[in-house]
């Protein structure tokens, strides 16, 4: 039995303070790591997701900060790009703001990182959807060797791909030991809505589909359904993701792809339901049409080669998933709703639509 683990090594997580990043922490915290290092701008996440112990150290800014950059540890053992632009309705909004704070910080990251010579392992957040069919009839399980499409439905689709070819390009030349986590749709606890700054429209408050419905649900109002809920996802729980990720940097091939992902298909629909059910919501669903810039349609991960190379499955049921996040919102509802309402002047005034 493989016995590798955090105890001891020195961590980065570049957007150590947002969902997925503090979740992440959490596990790796409970290794006993010698340090771990955060840097975030806080653009899409709150400070008070940080662990407040001594192993932490905080460091306020975007990693495109040429001084951030420069006083990164040299003796750092992983690292795990996690920041982005969140998501994709933002992205549309700013393809420009898109760059600077997904393309950019990868690149500046990288090329900071091939200086440094002892890291294990570098493992990049890919996504899931980047690579993911466009279809809306029966979906296959994407595999990490599915083709890549030049045709995407948002800048920020766009500039994770090229996270991917950046990174594979810093391997192949400089021998930096990139790994690709192609995530599915995460969901749980520390997920806030309104979280961070406002990113160009309501999607800084109604951020994915899982926090805002669980949300509304919990409020008594009706849940949006665009495209009637026809389409689906593949939703893995938060800590399953975690410990995918450190399975990526533990076990992972330099160089290779790795989904994170449940292997479920849910649809939209059948999500709404089950929310809907476990809050005891009995609003009617908000049947809406299709996203009009939005193609990805069905779709969910293949789990084969994860559960062979890294030893990673997801242990989490979508049911008991929910239900944990549930009850999670209900605890820190003044927590989200102070949140949520810093931005109330720019929703209250806002005139486009996504």
């Amino acid at each position: 039995m493989n016995t590798e683990s955090f105890k001891g090594k020195n961590v980065l997580i570049v957007g150590g303070a947002g969902f997925v990043g503090s979740n992440l922490c959490w596990k790796i915290l409970d290794q006993s790591p010698s340090k771990i290092v955060i840097v975030d701008n806080l653009l899409s996440s709150e400070l008070f997701n940080i662990s407040d112990s001594s192993v932490i150290d905080f460091r306020y800014g975007s990693i495109t900060d040429d001084k951030i950059l420069r006083e990164l540890p040299e003796d750092l053992d992983y690292v795990f790009h996690l920041s982005c632009y969140h998501g994709n309705q933002s992205s549309i909004a700013s393809p420009l703001l898109d760059h600077e704070n997904n393309t950019l910080t990868t690149l500046k990251l990288f090329e900071r990182l091939k200086e440094i010579k002892g890291i294990k392992k570098v493992v990049y957040a890919a996504a899931g959807c980047a690579v993911a069919e466009k279809t809306y009839s029966d979906a296959s399980a994407t595999t990490e060797d599915a083709p890549i499409s030049l045709f995407h439905d948002s800048p920020y689709s766009i500039s994770k791909i090229v996270g991917e070819f950046y990174g594979n390009y810093y391997f192949t030349r400089y021998q930096l030991p990139f790994v690709k986590a192609r995530f599915q749709n995460v969901y749980g606890p520390r997920e806030v809505l309104g979280a961070g700054k406002w990113r160009g429209t309501p999607h800084t408050v109604w951020r994915n589909v899982i926090p805002t419905f669980i949300y509304k649900a919990i409020k008594g109002e009706s849940l949006p359904l665009d495209n009637e809920g026809k389409v689906s996802r593949d939703f893995i729980f938060v800590e399953d993701m975690a410990r995918g990720l450190m399975a990526a940097a533990l076990f992972g091939v330099p160089g290779e792809a790795y989904n994170l992902a449940s292997g479920v298909e849910t649809t939209i629909r059948s999500l709404a339901e089950t929310i809907n059910e476990l809050t005891q919501n009995t609003s009617v669903l908000d049947l809406r049409p299709a996203r009009d810039w939005d193609k990805s349609g069905c779709r969910y991960g293949s789990t084969e080669k994860s559960k062979e190379m890294l030893g990673f499955e997801a242990s989490v049921s979508i049911r008991e998933g929910l239900a944990r996040t549930i009850s999670w919102t209900q605890n820190n509802l003044g927590i989200i709703e102070a949140n949520m309402s810093k931005h109330s002047y720019f929703l209250d005034n806002y005139d486009g639509q996504l």
